[in-house]
C-alpha cells in the first residue's frame, strides 16, 4: 500500500474500515472499479460468498442472544432499543428502517433469529464494532434511487399491523415524513395535512405505491401532472386541494 498515491491509500483504508476486508481484497476491488470507492464497496457487497465467509457464526449467535427477548425466541422492542443504544443511534433514525430492510423483517420492532442473523451475514457483520462501522454504508443505500424505491415499498408491509391490509394513517404519515425527509419532497407536509383534513382513513397499498411515483415523477409545481393519468383518486383529490388552496405555483419546481 506504500506505493499508492495518498488519495488511493486513503480510499483503501476507508474500504477496509467499512467492509472489514483484507488489504488484498480492498486493492483488488478498488482497481476493478477504477478507484471509485462506492463502486468498489458495491462490488464487494454484491458477492454473497465474500460476505458470508467474513462472518463468524459464534459471534452472530452471541449478538443475537444479547438482544433476544427473555421470554421469546425473537428480538422485540426492548432488544431493539438496546441495539440502538449500542449502535449509538436514535430508534427513530431512518438507518434502523434500512437495517430492517436488510434483515427482511416482516414486522416493525421485531426480528426473528433468521432475519437478524441473515441480515447481518448479508452485511458482513458479526460484531458490534463492525456494525457501527457499516452504518455509513447502510445509510448510503438511501441515496441510490432503486434501493430507495425498494426500501419504500418494503416499508408498507413492515409498518402495518399484523392481519391488516391497509396502513394506519398516523403510521403512514410518520413513515412518509421519515422517508421523504431523505428525498426532500417539498409537498410532503401538504400531503400529510390534506390526509388529516380530508381523508382520515387508513392508506391502501395502491395509494402508498403510487405516491412515490407521483413524488418522483411530477414536479412540485404540477406542470407535468396528467389529470387523465391512472392516479388513485386520493392523489387526484390532493392535486385539487393544492390548487384550490393556492399551495403551488404551476410550472415551478423540479422533480425529485
Amino acid at each position: 500500500m506504500n506505493k499508492l498515491s495518498r488519495g488511493n491509500r486513503d480510499k483503501a483504508q476507508r474500504f477496509i474500515a467499512i467492509t472489514g476486508a483484507s488489504e488484498r481484497v480492498a486493492l483488488q476491488a478498488l482497481k476493478a472499479s477504477d478507484w471509485y470507492l462506492e463502486g468498489a464497496i458495491d462490488v464487494f457487497y454484491s458477492q454473497p460468498q465474500v460476505k458470508q465467509s467474513s462472518t463468524d457464526s459464534r459471534h452472530l449467535e452471541k449478538l443475537y442472544n444479547r438482544y433476544k427477548d427473555p421470554y421469546a425466541d425473537m428480538i422485540l422492542a426492548d432488544g431493539i432499543s438496546t441495539l440502538c443504544n449500542d449502535l449509538m443511534v436514535d430508534p427513530q433514525d431512518i438507518v434502523m428502517l434500512v437495517i430492517s430492510w436488510y434483515m427482511k423483517a416482516a414486522t416493525m420492532c421485531e426480528f426473528s433469529k433468521q432475519e437478524f442473523v441473515g441480515g447481518l451475514q448479508s452485511l458482513g457483520i458479526d460484531t458490534l464494532e463492525r456494525f457501527r462501522e457499516r452504518l455509513p454504508y447502510i445509510r448510503s443505500e438511501l441515496s441510490d434511487n432503486q434501493k430507495f424505491k425498494e426500501i419504500y415499498i418494503f416499508t408498507f408491509d413492515w409498518a402495518k399491523e399484523k392481519g391488516q391490509k391497509s396502513l394506519a394513517l398516523d403510521t403512514a404519515i410518520g413513515m412518509w415524513q421519515l422517508l421523504f425527509a431523505e428525498k426532500k419532497w417539498p409537498l410532503v407536509d401538504h400531503w400529510c395535512q390534506f390526509l388529516q383534513e380530508k381523508h382520515n382513513k387508513a392508506i391502501s397499498r395502491d395509494t402508498w405505491s403510487q405516491l412515490l411515483e407521483f413524488a418522483t415523477g411530477v414536479d412540485p409545481g404540477l406542470s407535468n401532472y396528467d389529470a387523465d393519468g391512472a392516479w388513485p383518486y386520493l392523489i387526484d383529490e390532493f392535486v385539487e386541494y393544492l390548487t384550490e388552496n393556492a399551495m403551488v405555483q404551476k410550472g415551478r419546481g423540479k422533480k425529485l
